[in-house]
């Protein structure tokens, strides 16, 4: 990594785009230092501290929600409608009919994505801060304001990761996210390092010894699985036209093991979380509370059952919107190829299936265990690992999507530079 990183900056456009990339990703930690007008900072965050569901939003924006800064919002509203929009590609006729109309149907859709994005940006504002009674104005107007300041961060952040995405290295979008679980991550290490030499009677050993064992541990696990795929061979068949033979060459289709990522841990955990905020929140002293908050917590067998089969159900059901093989099955006929041993039409669809529903399994599997690890590990040896499966996994796919970009980068520039 670190070569590849030496080499990049050795090409003159690359490290444009790499100090670009650092530059926005600076700036944008700059203004998550600027605070919203009219909040009472102290509100939010024993807000965060007592409900669960607001500290894994907050740990998502990279802290940006315990100070409420102009940023609070983060980069959540754009991946909230995203994930709504593409819900309803499939369930609306009109947008699907967009999204299959190449470039120009794409731009409609993500400008109507922007708009969505806004939107949710200063609903959830608005309805975080009525709801926690942080404003301190007391006054709709005062409301107003704070709704529309963080509306325009989430807007902000939005067009900072186009703009990284355009002008720099990598998806932009991710790695404002990245910048943030990071600086968690840095936080929580620069602690426990302060305190080894400031308080060291005070340090358990054994759980950070712990903690990096474990840490080590996953991070190999995630990246064998984020580089493992699934190839499915394709034989096309050769043609004529005019007086040139085309096809004949063999190919396959990549079918990554963990093709969801890490979108049903975040739809799990938040559904999980949900119901014992809104139980804190509107009935604090009632026996439904009381009960939910001493049995179903994160060391609760029954929760990490309940967790697991949740994941399981949102990798199937996100693998079902996402990925069609009849469409692929169609793709391929059309184009003259095949699957070699299985016939063309019905067949291929089913064969495709099969194997898309064998790794949806596998990548379920490989979630629901790496959600579970630190539960199991806090619940047996009361260690608290300073870091989530969702942003664990979060950074170190980005991580290593943004080298891969960085190679071929470099790589096409090798075979430019060797051509002229």
């Amino acid at each position: 990594m670190f070569e590849t990183l030496k080499n990049a900056w050795k090409i003159t456009e690359l490290r444009k785009k790499i100090i670009y990339t650092l530059g926005m990703l600076l700036l944008y930690r700059l203004l998550c230092c600027i605070p919203t007008p009219g909040v009472d900072p102290t509100v939010i965050q024993n807000a965060i501290d007592n409900y669960s569901l607001l500290g894994f939003i907050n740990s998502m924006t990279g802290s940006t929600l315990s100070n409420y800064s102009i940023m609070a919002m983060g980069i959540t509203p754009y991946i909230n409608a995203s994930i709504i929009m593409q819900l309803l590609c499939v369930a609306i006729p009109k947008l699907e009919e967009m999204q299959k109309e190449g470039e120009e149907g794409r731009k409609k859709i993500a400008q109507i994505t922007r708009y969505v994005t806004v939107g949710l940006g200063f609903i959830q504002a608005i309805a975080i801060t009525y709801g926690l009674k942080a404003n301190t104005t007391n006054g709709f107007l005062g409301l107003l304001t704070i709704g529309f300041c963080l509306a325009a961060g989430t807007a902000l952040a939005m067009w900072m990761g186009e703009r990284i995405t355009e002008n720099g290295i990598g998806n932009g979008i991710s790695l404002l996210i990245f910048a943030g679980i990071i600086s968690n991550l840095a936080h929580s290490v620069g602690t426990t390092i302060y305190n080894m030499f400031a308080a060291p009677a005070a340090v358990n050993y054994a759980a950070v010894i712990a903690s990096l064992f474990v840490f080590a541990l996953l991070i190999v696990g995630i990246v064998l699985v984020d580089l493992a795929e699934r190839r499915i061979p394709i034989q096309y068949a050769k043609r004529m036209v005019g007086r040139r033979m085309y096809g004949g060459q063999s190919t396959h289709i990549p079918l990554k093991l963990n093709s969801s990522g890490v979108l049903p841990l975040i739809f799990a955990s938040a559904i999980m979380q949900f119901p014992g905020t809104i139980l804190q929140i509107l009935f604090p002293n009632s026996a439904a509370n009381n009960w939910w908050q001493a049995n179903v917590n994160s060391t609760s067998g029954w929760y990490m059952i309940v967790f697991a089969l949740m994941i399981f159900g949102f990798t199937f059901f996100y693998s079902e919107i996402s990925f069609n093989p009849v469409e692929i099955s169609k793709n391929i006929q059309s184009n003259g190829g095949m699957i070699p041993g299985i016939r063309q039409g019905k067949p291929t669809s089913d064969f495709i299936k099969k194997i898309s529903n064998r790794i949806t399994t596998f990548g379920a599997i490989y979630l629901a265990v790496l959600a579970i690890i630190p539960m199991i590990i806090y619940a047996i040896a009361g260690v608290s690992l300073p870091f989530a499966a969702s942003s664990l996994l979060i950074a170190v796919s980005v991580a290593m999507e943004t080298m891969r970009e960085l190679e071929s980068q470099m790589l096409m520039r090798h075979y430019k530079g060797f051509l002229n």
